[in-house]
């Protein structure tokens, strides 16, 4: 380990010099400058992966980042951009804001080529970083619009839905149940136009119900009858069945019922972190707000 940390820092020393023998005098006059810039990018490179092998990760996003920056100089913008997505995985691991900001500059060059469908790839994992090592789920919605964004012009349709159902599932957390619902019910209907997909609707028409049922519980109704038209299995599913009952115990003020329909249906269909949470807000809501139609 300590040996590859070694030969790394002399990998580095031996690029800076190269790059101030660049920027010599005599350098410039003989035409060499180049070619030391090129000598002094593959020492970063190498460096970085020998820091890599000995775990240093922030040395070896920082010589990367030196390579990237010098390919950039020199007008190679496809290689600068390898080094600065390399950067950012070696950054993930120790400084997730610095792995965003190399990310984001990658992000740029691949825009101005043109590269859409990269850009979109490098905004899905910015917004996986907001969402796991930063927790900061409002910037991880923005980048996964913005992903969704590309992949739509590139006409990624199933790229596009992946990243906006992350949207929809945030933007309910963070109680924008409009904006979930919008979500929702556009991918749903996007599925029954495949027959492969088709089966997928019933869970997002179910989303987006409870995403009604969290606003308000006519809302709820209404959108039902609108799925049930538009996709008719669905009323023979158990999530419609659960979305019925639910609404009959809230017009009843039944709160007992509608948490045994809850738990019936749990105990057959495993509901995951995110219905619970949406559930027990509409149960609370109705505890707390008893004649809330």
């Amino acid at each position: 380990m300590a040996d590859n940390e070694q030969k790394a820092m002399q990998l580095i020393a031996e690029a800076e010099k190269k790059l101030n023998s660049s920027k010599s005098f005599f350098g410039s006059l003989f035409g060499g400058g180049s070619n030391k810039v090129e000598e002094a990018v593959e020492c970063y490179q190498r460096a970085a992966n020998m820091f890599k092998m000995a775990k240093k990760w922030s040395q070896a996003g920082s010589a990367f980042c030196e390579a990237a920056n010098l390919h950039a100089k020199a007008g190679s913008r496809h290689d600068a951009a390898t080094n600065y997505v390399d950067a950012s995985n070696c950054y993930k691991k120790t400084d997730p804001n610095e792995a965003v900001n190399c990310l984001l500059k990658a992000i740029d060059i691949y825009t101005d080529m043109g590269r859409f469908t990269m850009a979109a790839k490098h905004h899905q994992s910015i917004a996986e970083m907001y969402e796991n090592e930063a927790n900061d789920l409002q910037r991880a919605v923005q980048h996964y619009e913005q992903a969704a964004d590309y992949f739509k012009g590139e006409e990624s349709t199933s790229s596009a839905n992946k990243c906006m159902l992350k949207v929809a599932q945030y933007a309910a957390q963070l109680e924008d149940y409009e904006k979930a619902i919008q979500i929702y019910e556009q991918v749903a209907g996007s599925c029954l136009d495949s027959s492969l997909l088709k089966y997928s609707a019933k869970e997002y028409f179910f989303r987006a119900a409870l995403c009604h049922l969290s606003v308000d519980l006519l809302n709820a109704q209404h959108a039902m009858e609108k799925y049930a038209q538009q996709y008719p299995a669905f009323q023979d599913s158990r999530e419609y069945k659960l979305v019925k009952v639910l609404c009959e115990h809230l017009e009843e003020q039944n709160v007992d019922g509608f948490t045994e329909a809850v738990k019936e249906y749990d105990s057959i269909s495993r509901l995951d972190q995110w219905y619970t949470t949406i559930l027990l807000r509409i149960k609370k809501q109705a505890n707390d707000n008893p004649d809330l139609r």
